[in-house]
């Protein structure tokens, strides 16, 4: 059963939001605009990241204006697996953030493609690391708005938490009136 979202029990994993390959997706503002408010708010409530590149070298890297957002010291896992935890340098990277940044339970993901690479990781993070994976659904895009859609009922079957971005953030936030709340509201208006 999905937990809340807390803060200090989180962490983020971006999904492939690259140069040549954001341009394709069908929502593409809206991720992109969603994004930098996940990144935001994990770097103003101390959420530690994971960001993955597939192929870089043919797909580009990390597109610019997230690139700017992410805390210091994430790592980025360059992969050619679609499931970010086929990857040894994933794994490596969670375990890594797990001993040094406490129990972290929860996964929150987004990224593109929602039906590829988030769906995939998905399922291998409830599957392989017993995890609870909350989808971010705003900030995750495909091709087509009925892959997207697929994708997302798919992850809610397997046991994912699929909520809005604003979801995840006033979640995390827990309550108003903190120098948090007052810092990250003006993304929300």
């Amino acid at each position: 059963m999905q937990k809340s979202i807390k803060a200090m029990s989180s962490f983020l994993i971006m999904i492939d939001i690259q140069e040549r390959l954001l341009p394709a997706i069908f929502n593409k503002d809206e991720v992109l605009s969603n994004s930098v408010k996940l990144l935001t708010a994990a770097k103003e409530l101390s959420v530690p990241s994971i960001i993955s590149e597939q192929y870089p070298k043919g797909i580009g890297s990390t597109v610019p204006e997230l690139k700017a957002l992410i805390p210091e010291g994430s790592p980025v896992i360059e992969k050619v697996e679609f499931s970010c935890c086929a990857n040894s340098g994933f794994g490596d990277a969670f375990l890594n953030l797990r001993f040094n940044s406490g129990t972290k339970d929860t996964a929150i993901i987004f990224g593109v493609e929602t039906h590829i690479c988030v769906l995939g990781t998905a399922i291998d993070l409830i599957e392989k690391y017993n995890l609870n994976v909350v989808v971010a659904a705003d900030a995750c895009g495909s091709r087509t708005p009925e892959n997207h859609s697929l994708a997302l009922q798919a992850m809610r079957d397997a046991g994912c938490l699929v909520v809005p971005t604003e979801t995840v953030i006033y979640q995390m936030l827990g309550r108003a009136g903190t120098p948090q709340f007052k810092a990250l509201l003006p993304l929300f208006k």
